[in-house]
């Protein structure tokens, strides 16, 4: 069992105070959940307590990390909210409250499905810190989930795979994102699993005495050119991931580069290039396989150099480089900034101390984009006030964007589409970042800065030049829209839109210009 020393050792930085809170969190829960038991036969308190874990190694605050010790209390222990609420503020109680609703739903079917995903968004949308205990909730249900009736296995397997794992992705939540797909895949498709688990096995063997070489060398010239403070580590791919990418090569393995790769931590930013030179005067590198995740970060924030190289004693290799900033926002995502004492401060300074280029300085934008989603705010209510952390503007824009939607299966089709989906990020003329689904057009860049702007679309600019609204908008890419009073959307733009929002508003503005003819005749 997950005992408070192994908590309060994972926290990051805590006060006093922080310990007794997390300490009295603990003790509370353990005997809310006292003489219940898990499908294991297991104490149920081990449930919480592993949860807790997890949010303290993710750096969550004490309020978060306790969140997570009292998560079940109401539902399945022995508690109320007014216990709660007396004992630990209202602001742990608004965050158990908000994974409570999300249980009273369990998965049984698209409807309750949908339902549950609805009641998800709008809780997260309140407060962040829900989503990240459940996520955490979830990673230990996972991890015994054999203990769980087989019949059950497999949907809440399924539910894992499809939802949990890609809004961990699209937080930034990486290590979450892998730990959870995993767990899924043998319980979703156990033939694939086992294939999976014995091709990476196989190319693992091939290549690990290799990488070992390589990582010695590579260090070593590091060395000679007074890098005191860099360290590195082999990361093998996820099962999942692999699965996923074998399909996209039509399994053949020979394809695949990075199953296993080097990473390479390195003090700052301009260490990393620094490094990457180091690595392609050592060995050549592949053509068309560099990747520079620093200049032009993925949406969710994700930065790191990535090159493939060849090399005489591991073949072909995938080698990452990034700051130790860099691997803990890889791994930890929107939590990895969520213990930051004063964000705005860190940003000015920030700003100020790295002196890079125009493009470099978009790798700033993760942490703008946190900032004004991650500041507490004070909330005054009918029975006093309380702080909540907000959530990110685009998961926001999210809820409203599918709060009128009825359909279950347009719902969920809509989510997966909008949400779920693989991200490419463009530019405004102005410079502002506009984050979409891969395979994207002018038309959904326009309704996703405003529908006004999106009914009256005349026509689209991508990088300077006039292309057609069915283009395919790519990452770094610079659009502009060109409007008109008179320009109003048509039939043939639903088939153009990739994205549910830009869809609903095309339904919207013609079904509104159709109306009054119907009425006139």
């Amino acid at each position: 069992m997950t005992t408070i020393k192994a908590i309060i050792a994972q926290m990051s930085n805590p006060s006093p105070e922080d310990i007794a809170y997390v300490e009295k969190a603990y003790e509370f829960s353990k005997k809310a959940h006292e003489k219940q038991n898990r499908y294991s036969g297991e104490p149920y308190f081990i449930h919480p307590a592993a949860a807790a874990l997890t949010l303290a190694e993710y750096g969550m605050d004490a309020t978060t990390i306790a969140a997570g010790l009292l998560h079940d209390s109401v539902e399945d222990g022995c508690t109320t909210r007014e216990e709660i609420e007396k004992e630990f503020g209202s602001e742990l109680l608004f965050i158990v409250d908000g994974v409570t609703k999300l249980g009273t739903h369990r998965y049984r079917g698209a409807e309750r499905h949908a339902e549950s995903l609805r009641r998800l968004l709008v809780a997260t949308a309140s407060d962040i810190r829900v989503l990240i205990v459940k996520l955490a909730d979830r990673k230990h249900n996972m991890q015994t989930l054999e203990h769980v009736p087989e019949h059950k296995r497999r949907r809440i397997a399924l539910e894992t795979l499809e939802i949990y794992a890609p809004i961990a992705d699209r937080l930034g939540m990486g290590k979450m994102k892998s730990t959870l797909e995993d767990l899924a895949f043998p319980y979703v498709d156990p033939d694939a699993a086992h294939h999976t688990a014995e091709v990476r096995k196989l190319k693992t063997q091939e290549t690990e005495t290799g990488l070992a070489r390589v990582q010695k060398e590579i260090t070593g010239e590091l060395s000679k050119k007074n890098f005191a403070t860099l360290r590195t580590d082999i990361r093998m791919k996820g099962l999942w991931s692999l699965h996923q990418k074998l399909k996209r090569k039509h399994d053949d393995i020979s394809l695949i580069h990075d199953i296993a790769a080097l990473r390479i931590i390195v003090p700052t930013i301009e260490d990393c290039y620094a490094t990457l030179g180091t690595v392609h005067a050592l060995y050549k590198p592949l053509p068309g396989e560099f990747k520079d995740y620093i200049a032009f970060p993925k949406p969710n924030g994700y930065q790191s150099l990535h090159t493939t190289v060849v090399t005489p004693k591991a073949g072909i290799v995938e080698i990452q480089i990034r700051t130790e900033e860099m691997h803990r926002g890889a791994q930890f995502g929107i939590a990895s900034h969520m213990s930051y004492k004063q964000l705005g401060k860190d940003l000015e300074k920030l700003e100020k101390e790295t002196q890079i280029s125009k493009f470099s300085s978009l790798s700033l934008s993760w942490i703008r984009w946190i900032i004004p989603s991650l500041m507490k705010v004070t909330k005054k209510e009918e029975d006093g006030t309380r702080n909540i952390t907000k959530a990110p503007a685009w998961l926001s824009e999210l809820v409203e964007a599918h709060s009128e939607v009825v359909g279950t299966k347009e719902f969920v089709d809509g989510l997966k589409e909008d949400f779920f989906s693989h991200r490419v990020f463009v530019f405004t003329p102005e410079g502002d970042v506009i984050d979409l689904p891969i395979h994207s057009t002018p038309i959904d860049f326009a309704y996703a800065i405003h529908s006004d702007l999106g009914n009256h679309i005349q026509g689209a600019k991508v990088n300077g030049k006039l292309v057609s609204f069915d283009t395919e908008l790519r990452n770094g890419e610079v659009v502009e829209i060109l409007s008109r009073d008179s320009a109003h959307p048509s039939i043939k733009w639903l088939e153009i839109a990739r994205t549910a929002l830009a869809r609903r508003h095309i339904r919207t503005a013609i079904d509104t210009k159709e109306s009054p003819q119907k009425h006139r005749k």
